[in-house]
């Protein structure tokens, strides 16, 4: 059975629901009232142009005589019905030009418009530019503007390129009736390009009537159906869907711009008629309250009239100077230093688009050619400011500027190096702009042969401020050096990877440094072929640092040709170097080389280097995910990625790296329901990772929902369990007692706690770490049975409150893997509260009380806004208050004691009189009196400070007292208002000491 054949049948005997019917075009003939439903729903089936479509088509049809002749289609009845419907749904659309010209062919829309004419009541056989449309009823004059809109705006469309589309196998059937139509096409154009000085005049009449105009609606179609009515309202001024003249003037001042503008090319006059046409435009735009009835692109619009005041030399027209008008008065001026000038600055800008600015270069290259003088080095440098502003985004770089560097001159060098000096914001310098400038540099030095031209960029302060790195530059001056000494070992691209000439005798140290050097496929195999052919040696060995995994040693060393077993390890080896330095592209090119060589002799060693390409490609896109790209991974990678979780080949070498990474990508991108529903069940038994990942989904899955389950939790919990679980021996001890010996990293769990930890670190999806720092934190509550000081996080009732072989569990490695998840957790995301609390509790009960303060106050900060709005109640709660209370007694800061304990829901007057007592209080002290609301605690301070004699807090204390804002007689929101503002200060200014 053929693939398509099958595809037929499961779609057939699938139990999917099958889709609604298709209404058919008949249907409607025989229900009136049919069509306007169908055009009210939402997304109707067919939609409206294919309604238009089958009702022409049908109306059209020839019919057959009784002697087998082709006759032309009847007008009868039925025909007459079918084109109405056509209007009708043509009148739904508003008469939509846009809409109509996108679904619709020419002759379609030319059989529909001259219907129009025709139940308008135009007079048949007089030309449009011979009618008066004053005196014309408003729907026929209508009719008439339609259709000589779309005859100009059909001129202009057709003028535009457009790509013919090849036919397959399946449409060469069809060929003979896409020919019929073509030449319908280009018959209809020919005519309409005849009248096309009738239509613009027609239209320039239409835009002298100040009166507004009615285009026919589906009530008014449908009236014209009825003979007996149609003569009276039809006709009347208020007949149809009214469209005011300033929408239509503004319409067609556009369309009749776009003709003018098309015919420009051949009459320069017509620019000037053009442009004040798109002027109009965009006065009536500007003065239209509504445009409901006005199609046009806005930003064609800016395009054309951008344009037509260059091609008319028009800029002082507009009070508002562009920066297009700028450059093309300085070009008309012929001030190319200007010009240049100007480009610089737009590096900083960037208010001109690329594609203008490389207009403006094939505007100077196009004079080059007519013979203009002095222009080749304005080329050149014009070349260099977009080739800096291509950097500066961090595009690829035009061949133009590529083939400059072939033969560079000192002077543009210079040029170069100064155009991205003043490119340059320094004082808003984007990581990004520095990275792109940098890479843009070493690109600059790549492609310098001459070492004098080298070192002029080398040694220039730009360069030694992007490569910060000291030996990052001297790595690459080094390499430049070496490069220069060797002769150019480069030869003519071949098609195939094989056929490469060996050339160019130089010495083997050389030639080694140039293999170590390298990166570029053809060139590591053409010094390889010149090395063999000097020695015989296995030249992997060449450099140390080149490693291939243990796994596919035995396999790559097998090769018995030496030559092949050369380059196909020194190809995995820098591929594999490149992907640690993030290299992605570099190490595309040399696995794809790898994979080409090996798919000759080596299945084996082609799925090889399939699995590390898929390796290649995962990290890629994780790493752009750890970025801040959005983006998520294409459907061919994620199934690439179930492919190899599912590969059942058994004498394929397997890295374990390469599962485990697919299985963090399927979580982190939440392929939740292939990990729990999908994967084959074999696979959950053999592989750990997958029973981690499977288990891992199914707790996440149903986190969200309002029932928590247990059941997934608690398989989790003893998979966990058993990875932090130490195997027990006894021993007998000298003194004759039984010992136990603990051995640590034991093969207990499914997996070494070592590795489990690496696995971790490559997770990033928020709720499978929020659930692994659950379920830590309550194993470390176990372990360490300490209730007053627990460690606080979230979905903690999920988890299991005992352990039935508690010693076995080694408390040491727990607390340390609490500590390392947070702490990773956090790298990924810096402002979630929930971790930021759960560290907080961490540092707090092993005594770090600064540190502690320090993230209790960020988890506030987070999410306050910087504390401008109130901290959620369920962020600070009273175990987290009472928390940073104890770290601001422990740490002697007595008089924030007492401020926190307001913060408390029933202020705790014991502990804020006790700290208020301290005498050797290492905070601001009577600074931090404005902070306090609670007139009890300020009446005490009062007291206090009288009692020790210290006057001048005293009467700081009772000025705090005194405030309007805090007398206990006011309402109470007044009380609460005062209260929040005196909280949110005082987190600013805790804020303000701890981070």
């Amino acid at each position: 059975m053929s693939a398509e054949a099958a595809d037929r049948v499961a779609a057939v005997t699938s139990g999917r629901p099958s889709t609604p019917l298709q209404t058919s075009w008949f249907e409607f003939l025989l229900d009136g009232s049919l069509l306007e439903k169908h055009l009210q729903k939402s997304n109707p089936d067919p939609a409206s142009v294919q309604l238009i479509i089958q009702f022409l088509e049908q109306a059209s049809k020839p019919s057959v005589n009784e002697q087998n002749q082709v006759q032309p289609p009847a007008d009868n009845r039925r025909n007459r019905t079918l084109k109405l419907l056509a209007l009708k749904v043509a009148a739904h659309m508003k008469w939509d030009l846009d809409a109509l010209e996108k679904g619709l062919t020419i002759p379609v829309l030319n059989m529909l418009l001259n219907e129009l004419l025709c139940v308008s009541k135009v007079p048949p056989g007089v030309k449009h530019v011979d009618l008066d449309l004053s005196t014309l009823p408003p729907t026929t004059a209508m009719a008439v503007v339609i259709y000589n809109r779309w005859a100009i705006r059909t001129i202009v469309l057709s003028s535009f390129p457009e790509k013919q589309t090849k036919p397959g196998p399946h449409q060469m059937n069809m060929l003979s009736i896409v020919q019929q139509e073509k030449e319908m096409t280009e018959n209809i154009l020919t005519v309409l390009k005849e009248q096309a000085t009738d239509s613009i005049s027609v239209l320039e009449g239409a835009l002298q009537l100040k009166k507004d105009f009615y285009v026919h609606t589906l009530r008014t179609l449908d009236l014209l159906a009825a003979d007996a009515a149609a003569n009276g309202e039809t006709e009347s001024s208020t007949a149809g869907l009214r469209i005011s003249a300033d929408e239509l003037h503004c319409q067609v001042h556009y369309d009749v711009g776009g003709i003018f503008f098309q015919q420009g090319c051949t009459d320069q006059s017509a620019y000037r008629k053009a442009r004040d046409h798109f002027r109009q435009t965009k006065e009536l735009l500007k003065k239209l309250d509504s445009t409901v009835h006005v199609h046009l692109d806005e930003k064609r619009l800016a395009g054309y009239w951008n344009a037509c005041k260059a091609l008319t030399e028009d800029c002082d027209s507009d009070s508002q100077t562009t920066a297009y008008d700028q450059i093309n008065s300085l070009i008309r001026a012929r001030s190319y230093q200007a010009v240049i000038e100007a480009f610089i600055k737009d590096n900083v800008s960037r208010s001109l688009p690329n594609n203008f600015r490389r207009s403006v270069l094939r505007e100077f290259l196009y004079r080059v050619q007519q013979g203009e003088s002095g222009l080749d080095e304005v080329c050149h440098k014009v070349c260099v400011c977009n080739a800096v502003r291509d950097a500066l985004e961090g595009e690829v770089l035009s061949v133009r500027f590529q083939q400059l560097l072939l033969k560079p001159s000192k002077g543009m060098v210079d040029f170069i190096l100064e155009v991205c000096t003043l490119s340059l914001e320094k004082e808003r310098l984007s990581e990004t702009t520095r990275r792109n400038l940098a890479s843009f540099m070493k690109t600059l030095c790549e492609s310098l042969e001459e070492l004098p031209l080298l070192f002029v960029v080398s040694s220039h302060k730009l360069f030694m401020e992007l490569l910060k790195e000291g030996r990052e530059r001297k790595v690459l001056v080094e390499q430049m050096r070496k490069r220069s000494a060797t002769i150019n070992l480069s030869a003519k691209p071949l098609p195939s990877f094989y056929d490469i000439p060996a050339s160019a005798s130089v010495n083997i140290g050389q030639l080694e440094q140039q293999l170590i050097l390298l990166l570029e496929p053809r060139r590591i195999r053409q010094i390889l072929i010149e090395l063999h052919g000097m020695a015989e040696r296995p030249f992997w060995r060449v450099n140390s640092k080149w490693e291939v995994p243990p796994d596919y040693i035995n396999v790559i060393l097998g090769i018995k040709d030496n030559l092949t077993k050369d380059l196909v390890y020194i190809l995995m080896a820098k591929g594999l170097h490149c992907i640690s330095i993030k290299d992605f592209a570099h190490a595309r090119q040399l696995f794809s080389a790898c994979l080409e060589l090996v798919t000759e002799f080596s299945p084996k060693l082609r799925q090889v280097m399939l699995n590390e390409m898929l390796l290649l490609e995962v990290r890629a896109h994780e790493t752009k995910a750890a970025e801040g790209s959005k983006e998520r991974p294409p459907p061919d990678l994620v199934s690439r990625v179930r492919g190899y979780l599912e590969m059942r080949i058994h004498d394929v070498p397997l890295r374990q790296v390469v599962g485990e990474e697919c299985v963090a990508f399927m979580l982190n991108w939440r392929e939740n329901d292939y990990l729990t529903l999908q994967v084959p069940p074999s696979l959950v038994m053999n592989n750990p990772y997958i029973k981690l990942g499977q288990l891992l989904a199914s707790t996440c899955k149903e986190l969200p929902g309002p029932k928590e389950s247990r059941r997934t939790a608690k398989e989790l919990w003893d998979v966990v369990v058993q990875i932090c679980s130490v195997s027990i021996q006894h021993k007998r001890n000298h003194d004759g007692r039984v010992g136990l010996i603990k051995h640590r990293e034991s093969s207990m769990g499914m997996l070494y706690r070592s590795k489990f930890i690496t696995f971790i670190k490559k997770l990033r999806e928020p709720l499978v770490l929020t659930t692994l720092i659950s379920l830590f934190v309550r194993l470390h509550s176990i372990v360490r049975d300490d209730i007053v000081n627990e460690v606080t996080a979230e979905h903690l009732s999920i988890w299991p409150s005992s352990l039935p072989n508690i010693q076995a569990v080694d408390v040491e490695a727990v607390a340390v893997t609490v500590k390392e998840l947070v702490s990773y957790a956090l790298t990924l995301n810096p402002n979630n509260q929930s971790w930021l609390i759960t560290q907080a509790d961490i540092y707090f009960v092993t005594n770090q009380y600064s540190a502690a303060l320090n993230l209790y106050l960020q988890a506030g900060a987070v999410c306050s806004d910087f504390f401008t709005k109130a901290v959620p109640p369920d962020v600070y709660t009273d175990q987290v208050l009472k928390r940073m209370i104890k770290c601001c007694s422990m740490m002697n800061c007595h008089t924030q004691v007492a401020v926190l304990c307001q913060f408390l829901r029933e202020v705790d007057y014991m502990t804020a009189f006790k700290a208020l007592q301290e005498q050797n209080s290492h905070d601001a002290m009577d600074s931090f009196y404005d902070y306090i609301w609670d007139v009890t605690i300020l009446e005490y301070l009062t007291h206090i400070h009288h009692k020790r004699g210290e006057t001048e807090k005293r009467q700081i204390a009772i000025k705090a007292i005194g405030q309007a804002e805090l007398n206990t007689s006011n309402p109470e929101e007044v009380l609460q208002l005062a209260a929040q503002k005196r909280k949110k200060r005082f987190l600013q200014a805790m804020a303000k000491l701890y981070f």
